[in-house]
């Protein structure tokens, strides 16, 4: 018999409470001992490597909104017609429309810009033929209408002249590329005065390209 008489509390007390108090001190002291994130949640770990960079590849590829799309693409529409407009003016190869590309149709250009071509003054002389139709005297009517017969032939002769010289030049230059459209396209810009031309010309009257 133990002298002191001992309460029944301590002989029936849970032994599983007495376990799980010092796994608990020593959970406690294990999650003090870690470090935490700075830009963690105050009271959670520092998250994994792999999971830190899974949330920011899932930020970075969050869908843009409907209006935020549209703008980027009136930005990047903007800055390609810029880019487009200055390389019309220069010369710059990387930046002209598809139909101005390529080295056929700059020599097609500087051909046609190192000459006088008479269709490039059909615009000014039809204002003229226009003008002399509306006089009523017969004779300047006459006049007009044999005048404007006879800058259409001249056009028409011109311009078979130096298409038949650029295919042979195209020919002689590049005989391994595609040529398809060049003489259309020269004959095209053979119609439109010199300092409206785009691309600018980029040669010289009389200057050899």
């Amino acid at each position: 018999m133990p002298p002191y008489p001992v309460p029944l509390g301590f002989v029936f007390r849970s032994r599983a409470k007495e376990e799980k108090a010092p796994a608990a001190d020593k959970a406690l002291v294990t999650d003090s001992s870690e470090t935490r994130d700075p830009q963690a949640p105050k009271g959670r770990p520092t998250p994994k490597r792999s999971v830190a960079q899974a949330q920011r590849r899932s930020v970075a590829n969050t869908p843009m909104t409907r209006k935020d799309a549209a703008k980027r693409s009136r930005q990047e529409r903007r800055a390609a017609l810029d880019r487009q407009r200055q390389a019309l003016a220069s010369g710059d190869e990387r930046y002209l429309p598809a139909r101005d590309k390529g080295p056929v149709r700059r020599f097609a250009r500087d051909f046609i810009d190192s000459r006088f071509n008479i269709a490039e003054f059909f615009l000014p002389m039809a204002v003229v033929i226009l003008i002399l139709s509306m006089v009523r005297v017969p004779a300047l009517q006459n006049a007009a209408l044999l005048l404007w017969l006879f800058v259409i032939v001249l056009i028409v002769v011109d311009s078979a002249w130096s298409g038949f010289r650029l295919k042979k030049r195209l020919n002689e230059r590049f005989p391994d590329e595609s040529k398809r459209g060049a003489v259309a396209y020269a004959l095209m810009r053979s119609l439109q005065m010199r300092r409206l031309r785009l691309p600018k010309p980029q040669v010289k009257r009389g200057e050899r390209p």
